[in-house]
Formats: structure tokens, C-alpha cells, sequence
């Protein structure tokens, strides 16, 4: 019965974690390009009272073994990366990735992180930039007399001019795939960091090579891929296997305190 405290307290230790990846999936339900995370569990040690296929009192084969499991363990909180649904808004800086891939952004310390937001704003030089004003990379600037921003699906910037009719390109937006994107690590403000275990990034033009079936969409952002009914079913399962896993150490110490109420 000891044992069984142990192993209880390990469950409730996993779900708590799993209760706190999808609260962080609600709290962000809402965000734009935010990727859902799904917590995975694993077994701890077994302990071995008598393996399988070891020689009975017999001198039989056991067809079984005798094993008691230990508890669980959370070993990772994977980063699901399906599509999420496409929001019109009408911005022409808000863009949008329809397939894989990643907008590319500088830092203030020069390090090139990457992101699925496409919630673009031209700053006072008139570069395109994130909302905490990280400079979009390959750099677009956009000039001052413009009147119409246009991008293409391909990635390609182009201006009218004001009293031109003609259009001018002024920068490409290249993206990036890694071949573990699940293997980014999340820095918050919706932007990851490259790690060994998601490769090096491949850059290239939506719609081209590698990137023939990723499209950029003007005046449309990539919401949430957390669905809310989804996560509040995951919440109220993570709730009872607690409870569950605490009704076993209540039972346990119920049987505990019985033993040590036994008289000769």
C-alpha cells in the first residue's frame, strides 16, 4: 500500500502538468499563428518480482511474469503544428502562411528567430516589422507616397505610387521549413528559436520548389489551431484522472489506517 501512494502521486503529478499545457492552450486560443501543445506521458520502472518466461516450482516455463508498474512520467510537450484556420481582416500588412513554413525575423541582438504570426506593421522608416517592431526578414521597406500594398502569393511586395499607376516590387518575403518544426523552442511574443533537434532552416519562395505547395494570403492572419471545445474536453479528462489518481491514495491510506487499528 505504500507503493501505491507513490505511484497515485506520480499520476497526479502528471496530470497537473497536463492541466497546465491545456490552460496555456485556452489562455491562447485567440492568439495569431499560435501552435497548440499536447502533453505525452510515460511509464516509469517496473518493478520485477519474476520475469516472463522464467522456470516455475515445476520446472515449468510462466507463460507471464509478475510486475508491478511504478507510476508515470511527462517526457515531452510536443507542438502540434497543423493548420490553423485563416482569419480575413483586410489589413494589407496582416499576412498570412497557407502550408509549412515560417517568416523569418531579426532581433534587436541580430539573432534570426521565426514565426507563424503575420500581424505586420510598418514602422516610422517604413520597414515592415512585428508588433514588438523586430524587423521582418528579408527587410521590406515600404516608401512614404504609397498608397496601395500589394503581395502577392508568391512572397512578392510591389507598391502603387502615388500619382503612378504603375506598380513597383520593393522586397520578397521568403520563408523558411525546418524538418522538425515540432523541434522549435518557443520563446514567447509567437516567435521560436532554432534548435539541433529541428535542423537547419530551408529558405525559399512560397509557391516555388520545396515551397510549391505554401502560398502567402494578403489581408488574412493564420489564427489558433486550439480548438476550445477540444481543450475543454482535455481539461475535464485531465480533472478526473486527478481525481481518480487521488481517490487512490485515499483508499490506501483508508486501508493503511485500518491495519494499524487491528488487534490480537
Amino acid at each position: 500500500m505504500m507503493r501505491t501512494l507513490y505511484i497515485a502521486a506520480t499520476g497526479m503529478t502528471t496530470q497537473q502538468d497536463n492541466i497546465d499545457v491545456t490552460a496555456n492552450n485556452i489562455a491562447n486560443v485567440n492568439t495569431s499563428g499560435f501552435k497548440k501543445y499536447r502533453a505525452q506521458f510515460a511509464t516509469l520502472l517496473s518493478q520485477t518480482v519474476r520475469t516472463p518466461g522464467s522456470i516455475g516450482p515445476q520446472g515449468t516455463t510462466l507463460p507471464v511474469g509478475l510486475q508491478f508498474g511504478l507510476g508515470a512520467r511527462t517526457v515531452a510537450t510536443q507542438m502540434m503544428t497543423s493548420q490553423g484556420p485563416l482569419l480575413n481582416t483586410g489589413n494589407p500588412t496582416d499576412l498570412a502562411i497557407e502550408g509549412n513554413g515560417y517568416f523569418q525575423i531579426q532581433l534587436d541582438n541580430g539573432q534570426i528567430a521565426y514565426t507563424r504570426d503575420g500581424s505586420f506593421k510598418i514602422d516610422a522608416n517604413g520597414q515592415m516589422v512585428t508588433s514588438d517592431g523586430f524587423l521582418l526578414q528579408p527587410n521590406i521597406t515600404i516608401p512614404s507616397n504609397a498608397t496601395e500594398i500589394i503581395v502577392q502569393q508568391d512572397g512578392t511586395v510591389s507598391v502603387r505610387l502615388a500619382g503612378q499607376p504603375d506598380i513597383n516590387q520593393v522586397g520578397q518575403i521568403n520563408l523558411v521549413q525546418f524538418a522538425n518544426p515540432a523541434g522549435l523552442q518557443s520563446m514567447g511574443r509567437n516567435l521560436f528559436l532554432q534548435t539541433p533537434a529541428s535542423g537547419q532552416p530551408q529558405q525559399g519562395q512560397p509557391g516555388q520548389g520545396d515551397f510549391a505547395s505554401t502560398l502567402i494570403d494578403q489581408g488574412f492572419l493564420e489564427g489558433s489551431n486550439a480548438q476550445i471545445v477540444e481543450e475543454m474536453i482535455n481539461l475535464i479528462t485531465a480533472q478526473r484522472a486527478f481525481e481518480a489518481n487521488s481517490k487512490g491514495i485515499q483508499t490506501a491510506d483508508e486501508m493503511l489506517a485500518q491495519a494499524n487499528q487491528l488487534k490480537r
